[in-house]
C-alpha cells in the first residue's frame, strides 16, 4: 500500500513538472515563470490545498463532501460579520472555523445516523449551508474593517521578505505535517484507512465506524474553516456566493494526487501535488489569455480524466 501511494505521489509530481514545462513553452515564457507569479500560484493553491487536506481524510474513509465550497463561503461571512460587529480578528477567525466544524459534524451525524449515501447528504447540506450564508449576509457581501487577517495570504511587503512566502503558505505546510502525522502514526489514522478499505471488516474488528466517520467529517469541516479564513484574507470581505464550484477543484486535487473515491487510498503529498496541478493549469490559462469558458472546459476535462483513472485503478486492484 505504501509503495502504491508513493508511486502515485511521484507520478503526480512528474505530471506537475511536465505541465509546468509545457505551459512555460506554450506561453513563450511571458511572466509565467516570474517569481511574483509563482508566489501568486502558491498563495492561491493554499486555499484549495488546505481544504483538500480535510477532503483527503474524508475520501480515505470512503466518504465525500460536496458542501466544502459552501462551508468556505459561510466561514468568510461569519468572520466578516464578527469583525464588523467589533469582535477582535483572532476571535472572528476562530468563530468562522468553529462554524465550519459544526457544519462538518452535521454532515458526519447525518451520514451515520440516517445511513444515507454521503453524496446525497452533502449535496443537501451544500444548499443548506449556502442558504445560511446568504441569509446571514442578506444576499450581499459583508465589508470588514482592515486587520492583520488581511495579510495572512497577501503578497509579502519588503519588510517581511524574510518570510519567503506569506504566512498562509506556512500554515499550509504545518497543516500538511499535522494531517500526515495523524494518518501515518495514530490509531485514528489506521482506523480511517481500515474503514475506507472495508467498512464491514473494520466493524468486525471492533472499530467504532460511526465515530470514525463523524471524526473525519469534523476534520473536513475544520480544514474547510481554515481555508475560509484564507479566502477571507484574500478577498477581505465576507462573500456568500464565493467558492462556488470550488468543491470540484478540491475533490479533483485529492483524486489527481492518488486518492480513491472508493476509499482506502490517499496521501497528503499527493493531495498537495494535485492542488498545485489544478492551480498551475488555471494560472497558465490566464497567462495565455484564454477566456473563462475555456478554463472551465479544461478544468472539467481534467476532473473527468482524474475520475476515470481512479476507476481504472480500482478495477485493477479488484
Amino acid at each position: 500500500m505504501t509503495l502504491r501511494k508513493n508511486l502515485g505521489a511521484l507520478g503526480g509530481l512528474g505530471g506537475a513538472f511536465a505541465l509546468f514545462t509545457i505551459l512555460l513553452w506554450v506561453s513563450k515564457g511571458y511572466s509565467f515563470a516570474d517569481p511574483g507569479n509563482l508566489e501568486t500560484i502558491l498563495r492561491q493553491t493554499s486555499i484549495v490545498a488546505i481544504a483538500a487536506l480535510g477532503m483527503t481524510v474524508v475520501i480515505i474513509a470512503g466518504g465525500i463532501d460536496l458542501s466544502v465550497g459552501a462551508t468556505i463561503a459561510l466561514t468568510t461571512v461569519v468572520v466578516a460579520a464578527c469583525m464588523q460587529a467589533g469582535v477582535p480578528p483572532l476571535v472572528g477567525g476562530l468563530c468562522g472555523i468553529a462554524t465550519a466544524v459544526v457544519c462538518g459534524a452535521l454532515n458526519g451525524l447525518l451520514v451515520t445516523q440516517l445511513r444515507v449515501v454521503p453524496f446525497i447528504v452533502t449535496l443537501g447540506t451544500m444548499l443548506v449551508v449556502r442558504g445560511v450564508a446568504k441569509g446571514l449576509a442578506h444576499d450581499q457581501k459583508i465589508d470588514a474593517p482592515p486587520s492583520w487577517l488581511n495579510g495572512v495570504l497577501a503578497r509579502l511587503s519588503p519588510d517581511h521578505a524574510w518570510l519567503l512566502v506569506p504566512p498562509g503558505v506556512w500554515l499550509l505546510g504545518l497543516c500538511a505535517l499535522l494531517v500526515g502525522g495523524v494518518l501515518g502514526y495514530t490509531r485514528l489514522g489506521r482506523h480511517i484507512f481500515a474503514v475506507g478499505s472495508n467498512e464491514q471488516a473494520a466493524r468486525l474488528c471492533g472499530i467504532a465506524v460511526g465515530r470514525v466517520k463523524v471524526a473525519v467529517y469534523v476534520l473536513g469541516g475544520f480544514f474547510a474553516g481554515l481555508a475560509g479564513v484564507l479566502q477571507f484574507s484574500r478577498l477581505t470581505v465576507g462573500d456568500p456566493t464565493g467558492a462556488t464550484g470550488l468543491e470540484l477543484n478540491i475533490i479533483a486535487a485529492v483524486v489527481i494526487g492518488g486518492g480513491s473515491l472508493s476509499g482506502g487510498e490517499g496521501s497528503v503529498t499527493g493531495c498537495l501535488i494535485g492542488a498545485l496541478i489544478m492551480q498551475v493549469i488555471q494560472s497558465g490559462c490566464s497567462q495565455m489569455g484564454w477566456p473563462n469558458w475555456v478554463q472551465e472546459i479544461v478544468t472539467g476535462a481534467i476532473i473527468v480524466v482524474a475520475v476515470t483513472l481512479d476507476r481504472l485503478r480500482y478495477r485493477r486492484a479488484t
